[in-house]
């Protein structure tokens, strides 16, 4: 059944194991995130925000605790059918690109339309890079680009699925003031146009300041920011 709610998270932790002992990253974080809000993540390095990011997307598993997206748990499911989960409602812009080598820019880009099924792909695809600024960089690949170029290709990437939720981690980190004020607009057309839930861990201000809500992390736990 489907309801307004697009994350729901009750009592999160995660602990990870380290030569000096166990480490506590994220101490019983409860939120719930509407469709179709756009949400930011604020707070210092190392305070967990990126863990949080991850978690959200399916990309590991919490130590305990609940995530749902659309009333899918998916702390009870195994990887398999996570992948499932993420490829239905889920693009996620890396803030380490994570592009495949052996593909070139279109390439990557089709990809998770690819995998939908979807046989505009291409066309989808050349539109994409278009709007990033990269129509002369199709047949490119990763390591023939810039690091501001692949970061626009994995924006590209991401909203080649036309995802319901879209998690960001620092999307305009690795761009110039010019292609910045483009993704952000890209961003936050898509979260208006097609309604998708847009999720993202920044440092720029600015671009918190943009989204409908604001969340701060501080030594693991999670606040909301009040005007």
């Amino acid at each position: 059944m489907m309801t307004n709610t697009a994350i729901k998270v009750s009592n999160l932790t995660h602990t990870v194991t380290s030569n000096t002992g166990d480490l506590t990253i994220l101490k019983g974080i409860n939120m719930e995130i509407k469709e179709g809000e756009s949400v930011a993540i604020v707070g210092s390095s190392g305070s967990g925000k990126s863990t949080l990011l991850g978690l959200l997307a399916g990309l590991d598993v919490n130590t305990s605790g609940d995530i749902s997206l659309y009333e899918h748990a998916f702390s009870s499911l195994d990887e398999e059918k996570r992948a499932l989960i993420r490829g239905q409602y889920v693009g996620f812009i890396f803030q380490s690109f994570h592009l495949l080598p052996s593909l070139q820019a279109i390439e990557n880009v089709m990809l998770p339309a690819e995998l939908k099924g979807d046989k505009d792909a291409r066309k989808k695809a050349e539109v994409l890079l278009d709007k990033v600024g990269l129509s002369h960089r199709l047949t490119h690949y990763p390591n023939q680009l810039s690091g501001g170029e692949q970061q626009r290709v994995a924006i590209a990437r991401a909203f080649a699925s036309s995802p319901k939720i879209l998690f960001a981690d620092e999307p305009t980190g690795n761009l110039d003031e010019e292609n910045g004020k483009i993704i952000i607009e890209l961003l936050f057309d898509l979260n208006q146009s097609q309604g998708t839930t847009l999720v993202m861990v920044t440092h720029d201000n600015q671009l918190a300041k943009q989204c409908s809500r604001q969340l701060i992390m501080s030594a693991g736990q999670l606040a909301e920011k009040t005007l």
